[in-house]
């Protein structure tokens, strides 16, 4: 026992020499810190020179960026472009095809035909869980085709001139369809072949629910012949566009992509996190896939998303050399997909999903789905298979402890390894359950440097201490190295990476390549490390584990500041229903256990380094406590506000008969985040108690409040009212029945004719034991079955006659008696501030400057019938 004992103390003694000085610690942190900075950050602002229109003679069929930001800067000074404004129909359309003349001046028209027309659609659809309905919606669409083209297959390349309210949409979609004009011009006058007919559709009703590409791809004579779309739109102001969906079903799509595409930036993370609602935003894609069937390719900016839909969405906002920098990637990829043999007949080329990324924006990387499984399944198993191995050598070294020692040791260390990830984990969502609880949630919003110490360094103080405590407290029970023992961890994190990457792939979640990266080049350093120790050179041990981890901790670390640039501003309008902290907590607790799992460990390889492992847990405790703080406030005037509807309301209720028992007005004020409480000390110390809006929710139809869309229904529970005079209406609303007809013994068709503003929602409500049968709205609603009161959104440009439309009932039996139906009506005026009350300028003049109420006038009727 004497002799066994001092072994290991010997043991300990060379394990103690073999570690590294305690001051090695922070500058080994800071060398990988200086790498991050030195290629991931440049790659993700990796843009080119801007061409001038000098240098035009010098670089033909190229994108000329100056020329695009020109065209950006009158486009932006046009004001608001709502749809159904001045504004967008009669000044963005003249600007439109004003420039479309410019170009047809300078194109080679012997070589091309350019067609171009203003087409006004109607129609009808379901979106969003609404049956949505349109009249007279504009788009601009041009055609280039080469003379006597004989392909009846067109690509089709779309973007939006309209604007939400207040905003002069610089951003979005402006710089895009400034983008479009300048590629339209390039290829219009380029020697270079042209195989199959482009079509640009400039789009004149995005904002107002994707009503005009549904009028394209649904009403226009081109829209049958469009195989392909590149969809094009912004979710913030400039930098590299994301391609965030893709297909679906057409690989080829995605070859060109990589072949064209000089820089890339994609994703099919971005595409599973879109399809499943964590994006709180749409874009026409959905309507040329779902309504037209045609395939395609989705890309949007997403930089700065702090100014999307706001007044701060200028030309001056608006990330430098954007238009270079997507230009040169929308020109190269419209010229491939425009001579794209596949494009003849797509749906011979449909072969299931695709797996895409790209590496900093360096190349594109893809493969189907099916080629993704097999190498998730086969990089795993190889990862199990080698690790196992690695084990087993650990037993054949001199002095090693006896394989079944060696093998427990290797067990309990896994199991720590998962309780490691685990209380990683739960302490980072439990510091989001306090953040959140003490109401200081979205802290990190305009201060975003606090998400380091709030989320990372409680998983990088987790993710090392543990395994820390357990070398200290097992040392002496082991003749195992110390490396070996940090292998043992570092094989343990591997295992659980290929567990969580079967489980993806066998769930068919095509982010499972996420994990597989890991475990790829993590393998090939235990391989490596494996043929270094055959050869007796041990020492290299370190220098190769951590030179394989290099790429890898570049690549997450890359996606990493890809999507909190992303996700964070998002945070602000995801509703008062969202839960931000636990997103943020997640997406840092995950790209953690990604890009440190195999670097953190080599931090226990240094001496006092439980000393220094405290700091993370110190510096989380510090900013935990900076975030309850004012510092911690997270709006900032100009820069990053708090977004709030402001609609000064007028609601009206009637009765059985047609009378009206409740007549009043005020100011309907709906937060969309998670921080609605901020406005109590001042634009809410007015507002009716919460209890008097819970016996309205318990009452009326909806609450008696006119919700804009069927995201707001969600959101009504939070909202505040504030008795106000009465606003000004530009067009009083005015429903009449036109007819009352007896279908059978049970149903009832009521006919309507509606007066109202340009944008109007119907919250069709049955009653009790009674069923809407049919209307004359899209049926999807009525089909599927969709949770009641339903919604129908109604908008029409330039032609305000009356709406007529018929309800049919259902009472279920010959002798029911009372209401069938009760119909609310909202109408909303969003651009006629000329016509604000005093009252209700006042009313905003009194919301902080760190604020942005998005404000109009709406009206709120509940009839009985």
């Amino acid at each position: 026992m004497t002799i066994t004992k001092l072994d290991f103390q010997n043991n300990a003694g060379h394990n103690k020499r073999k570690k590294f000085d305690w001051y090695w610690a922070p500058i080994y942190c800071a060398i990988w810190y200086t790498l991050f900075y030195a290629a991931a950050v440049p790659s993700f602002y990796n843009y080119p020179k801007t061409l001038l229109i000098e240098d035009e003679l010098h670089h033909p069929d190229e994108f000329i960026g100056e020329r695009a930001e020109f065209q950006l800067i009158t486009l932006a000074s046009l004001g608001v472009k709502l749809s159904g404004t001045f504004e967008n129909e009669v000044l963005g359309v003249n600007f439109l095809l004003r420039e479309i003349e410019k170009i047809k001046a300078q194109a080679r028209l012997d070589l091309y035909d350019i067609d171009a027309e203003v087409q006004y659609a109607s129609g009808k659809f379901e979106i969003w869980g609404m049956a949505s309905s349109y009249r007279n919606v504009s788009n601009v669409v041009v055609k280039l085709a080469p003379k006597n083209a004989k392909s009846a297959s067109y690509l089709l390349v779309n973007a939006h001139y309209d604007s939400e309210v207040h905003s002069p949409a610089a951003g979005d979609d402006g710089v895009m369809v400034v983008i479009m004009l300048e590629t339209l011009r390039v290829m219009a006058k380029s020697e270079k072949p042209l195989v199959h007919p482009v079509v640009f559709l400039f789009n004149g009703a995005e904002e107002s629910n994707l009503l005009a590409s549904h009028g394209f791809i649904t009403r226009h004579r081109w829209a049958q012949y469009c195989k392909a779309v590149i969809n094009l739109d912004s979710a913030g102001s400039g930098g590299r566009e994301i391609l965030f969906q893709s297909g679906p079903n057409h690989p080829w799509l995605m070859k060109y992509y990589k072949q064209s595409v000089p820089r890339p930036f994609a994703t099919t993370i971005a595409e599973e996190l879109f399809q499943n609602n964590f994006v709180p935003s749409d874009t026409d894609f959905r309507i040329f896939r779902s309504y037209g069937m045609v395939p395609g390719l989705d890309m949007a900016h997403s930089l700065n998303g702090y100014v999307y839909h706001t007044k701060y969405d200028t030309y001056t906002n608006l990330e430098r050399r954007t238009c270079q920098t997507t230009g040169e990637n929308i020109l190269a990829l419209t010229w491939a997909l425009a001579n794209a043999p596949e494009l003849k007949s797509p749906e011979d080329y449909a072969k299931g999903h695709t797996v895409f990324y790209d590496y900093l924006g360096w190349f594109m990387i893809f493969y189907t789905e099916d080629t993704g499984i097999i190498l998730n399944i086969t990089i795993s198993v190889c990862a199990i298979v080698v690790i196992l191995s690695s084990v087993f050598l650990m037993t054949r070294a001199t002095d090693a402890d006896s394989i079944k020692r060696v093998v427990i040791r290797f067990i309990t260390i896994f199991g720590v390894q998962i309780a490691t990830i685990a209380v990683a984990v739960g302490l980072t969502f439990l510091i989001a359950v306090a953040i959140d609880g003490i109401g200081a949630s979205e802290c990190w919003y305009s201060e975003t440097w606090l998400i380091f110490g709030l989320y990372f360094c409680p998983m990088f103080f987790v993710m090392t201490f543990i395994p820390a405590i357990y070398i200290r407290w097992t040392k002496e029970g082991t003749n195992m190295r110390l490396d070996d023992t940090l292998a043992c961890f570092m094989h343990s994190h591997c295992l659980i990476l290929a567990c969580i990457c079967l489980t993806m792939t066998g769930l068919s979640i095509r982010s499972a390549f996420f994990p597989m990266i890991a475990i790829f080049f993590y393998t090939i350093s235990v391989v490596l490390n494996i043929i270094n120790g055959l050869w007796g050179k041990k020492y290299l041990y370190l220098p190769i584990h951590l030179a394989c981890q290099l790429l890898p901790f570049w690549f997450y670390t890359y996606l990493t500041l890809a999507f909190l640039k992303i996700f964070i501003p998002m945070q602000g309008r995801d509703g008062p229903t969202s839960k931000p902290e636990f997103l943020i907590a997640g997406l840092c607790a995950i790209m953690s256990i990604h890009f440190g799992g195999f670097i953190l460990p080599i931090l226990n390889r240094f001496r006092k380094s439980k000393t220094f492992l405290s700091l993370f847990g110190v510096i989380c405790l510090i900013f935990i406590m900076i975030a309850c703080l004012p510092t911690g406030f997270p709006f900032e005037k100009d820069v990053a506000v708090q977004r709030v509807y402001v609609l000064h309301t007028t609601r009206t209720f009637y009765d059985e008969r047609g009378f009206v028992y409740r007549n009043e007005s005020g100011f309907y004020v709906q937060p969309v985040d998670r921080r609605s409480d901020t406005l109590k000390k001042s634009v809410f110390q007015n507002a009716e108690p919460k209890s008097v809006l819970e016996e309205d929710c318990n009452t009326e139809l909806l609450c008696g409040l006119p919700l804009y869309n069927s995201r707001w229904r969600d959101w009504k529970n939070y909202s505040r009212w504030i008795a106000a005079p009465i606003p000004h209406l530009p067009i009083p609303t005015e429903i009449e029945l036109t007819f009352k007809t007896h279908i059978t013994d049970t149903r009832v068709r009521y006919g309507f004719s509606l007066k109202s503003a340009d944008r109007v929602v119907l919250y069709v409500d049955p009653y009790p034991n009674t069923t809407v049968a049919d209307w004359s709205f899209d049926l999807t609603p009525l089909k599927s079955k969709f949770p009641t009161p339903y919604f129908v959104y109604h908008f029409y440009s330039m032609d305000d006659r009356p709406l007529q439309f018929w309800i049919e009932m259902d009472r279920g039996s010959t002798d029911y008696e009372g209401g069938t139906l009760r119909l609310g009506i909202g109408a909303h005026f969003l651009y006629h501030e000329d016509q604000y009350t005093e009252e209700f300028k006042g009313f905003l003049d009194e919301f902080p400057e760190w604020s942005y109420p998005i404000d109009w006038v709406a009206s709120f009727e509940s009839r009985i019938f």
